[in-house]
């Protein structure tokens, strides 16, 4: 393949712009059942959260409420990532300071954002938007760290070292079970024993 074919497969299928129109408007007329994001300049639809999966984002909120209260979980707040801004993702959570977000409309600047969690869902897309885009796309954007919970191996992995342009150098991936510290400015430890009742 010659690189200006390979350029052209990787191209924008749209603007940022065109996918906000559309997310906004599918937003209406789904009733909220799937969620679109936006990386690598093409559209990726998820499902929504099932009762295990939310379970998980509430096991690390009770985590950060008990370790660091001044600290807020959001859940549904749009980010704006990838180096200049153009991706458009939807986190399962993002760890900020108190009220960060207030005042901020749909898409937010990640700027503040302290970490970032992603939970896989059940779905033939996890290994390509989960694991190898969204490090680059949340690195790229200079948030601390990446929490991934993936749920087919029952691990989680802390990315960490956020670099433009190359996303993290480095992940630490442990299974269900372990400790693990995030270090600051989050300053919480974790006790992922309890990650093991929420996999199929």
């Amino acid at each position: 393949m010659t690189v200006m074919a390979e350029r052209e497969l990787q191209s924008a299928q749209m603007s940022v712009e065109e996918f906000e129109r559309i997310a906004e408007s599918a937003a209406r007329e789904t009733d909220d059942t799937v969620r679109f994001e936006f990386i690598n300049g093409r559209i990726g639809v998820r499902k929504v959260p099932d009762g295990d999966h939310n379970s998980i984002v509430l096991w690390l909120m009770r985590r950060c409420m008990q370790a660091r209260p001044d600290l807020d979980l959001y859940q549904g707040q749009g980010l704006k990532v990838e180096e200049y801004r153009e991706g458009r993702v939807r986190p399962d959570a993002i760890l900020v300071p108190e009220d960060h977000f207030a005042g901020h409309g749909e898409w937010a600047d990640p700027t503040g954002a302290l970490l970032v969690l992603e939970v896989t869902p059940y779905d033939s897309d996890t290994d390509r938007r989960d694991r190898q885009e969204k490090p680059v796309a949340y690195g790229a954007a200079g948030i601390p760290f990446y929490l991934l919970v993936d749920r087919d191996d029952c691990t989680v992995t802390l990315f960490s070292d956020p670099h433009p342009g190359v996303g993290y150098r480095n992940a630490r991936k442990e299974a269900f079970g372990a400790q693990l510290l995030i270090p600051p400015p989050v300053c919480v430890e974790l006790d992922t024993e309890k990650l093991k009742h929420y996999v199929d």
